[in-house]
């Protein structure tokens, strides 16, 4: 007994640090623990989103109709711009993998300069991704929420290539404006205890007011037929959801409405996004301070570059994640 204790080598140095567990060190070793428990918490949050869009399949957003823009240009652009955004990404996870590798070689210049070119690559991302924010809780085109929930949009049938397909319209295109006399409830104006969000542009008896001034415009339902398509109600149908099922006008998506479709679908999306937005932001500000450490020289002088190398575990992470985000929300 004696003899095994005395050939560990390791009595009394366990937590004195030191050791290097499958030979990495206390501060990887760490990094590691991070991650995977990070990575089980994304895996959690995919998990309840995957389980949701299951359960309503039948009338879940279609990314291809939800995310068209692209900054500065007007026009119909289906994922070009967030596949830019991901491309921008892994291109950044490209540049920490050239500056580890110049820390290797304790190329200092090399280093620096790829840790700036891997900053400038996530400034480019969380700037695109609150781009994508302000422009999904905009909108475009409006909508109408029915007693039950759901929702109607409205397009009419265009000829585009020689066939008749629908083409989504903008309820600012057609609405008809009329006064009225409803007031926001506030302290001021109301009950002193009621209050509420800021009152729609339109109401529901502007919509049925433009919909019978233009006999082209049909309305769209949230359900997905046999051909992958949302449903396209007949122009009696259509009006006769409107004035029988119309309850609210919504234009945007948030936390409770959601003009696309399922407002579950912008509370997962604002959630699960919004969360890697806060790690790459994160990312990004160590990334910041571990570059002006290059600058100055303390790790030159440490004689090695390990502090890199933990940082640019965790931004490959954030990419990983972001490659499952992406795949999830836009390609599934």
């Amino acid at each position: 007994m004696n003899t095994t204790v005395a050939t560990t080598d390791t009595e009394g140095k366990t937590w004195e640090g030191g050791n290097q567990p499958l030979k990495a060190s206390y501060g990887k070793m760490m990094m590691w623990f991070f991650i995977v428990s990070d990575a089980l918490t994304f895996s959690g949050f995919l998990a309840a989103y995957g389980f949701s869009r299951f359960k309503f399949i039948d009338a879940w957003p279609i990314a291809d109709e939800v995310f068209t823009h692209v900054p500065f240009f007007h026009g119909n652009y289906p994922m070009i711009y967030v596949a830019f955004m991901t491309f921008v990404l892994i291109m950044s996870s490209v540049t920490m993998v050239l500056a580890v590798d110049a820390g290797h070689h304790m190329n200092k210049k090399k280093v620096t300069w790829y840790m700036f070119l891997t900053i400038i690559g996530g400034l480019i991302f969380v700037g695109s991704q609150a781009w994508e924010w302000a422009t999904f809780i905009k909108g475009d085109y409006g909508a109408v929420q029915t007693k039950g929930g759901n929702i109607l949009q409205f397009g009419e049938y265009a000829t585009v290539d020689g066939e008749q397909k629908f083409k989504r319209l903008s309820i600012t295109d057609f609405a008809v404006a009329s006064p009225t006399e409803r007031v926001q409830h506030g302290r001021d104006v109301g009950l002193w205890f009621v209050e509420e969000a800021s009152l729609p542009a339109y109401q529901v008896s502007d919509i049925v007011k433009g919909m019978e001034a233009n006999p082209n415009i049909l309305v769209r339902t949230q359900i997905i037929n046999e051909e992958g398509e949302k449903t396209v109600l007949s122009r009696e149908e259509s009006l006769q959801q409107i004035k029988e099922n119309g309850r609210l006008v919504v234009q945007g998506a948030n936390l409770t409405v959601n003009e696309y479709g399922s407002p579950l679908f912008a509370d997962f999306f604002f959630f699960i996004t919004g969360f890697h937005g806060f790690h790459v932001f994160s990312g990004v500000v160590i990334n910041i301070i571990i570059f002006f450490n290059v600058i100055l020289g303390t790790y030159e002088r440490r004689k090695n570059y390990e502090m890199v190398e933990k940082v640019g575990l965790y931004w490959h992470f954030v990419d990983l994640v972001w490659v499952f985000v992406f795949t999830f929300f836009y390609l599934v």
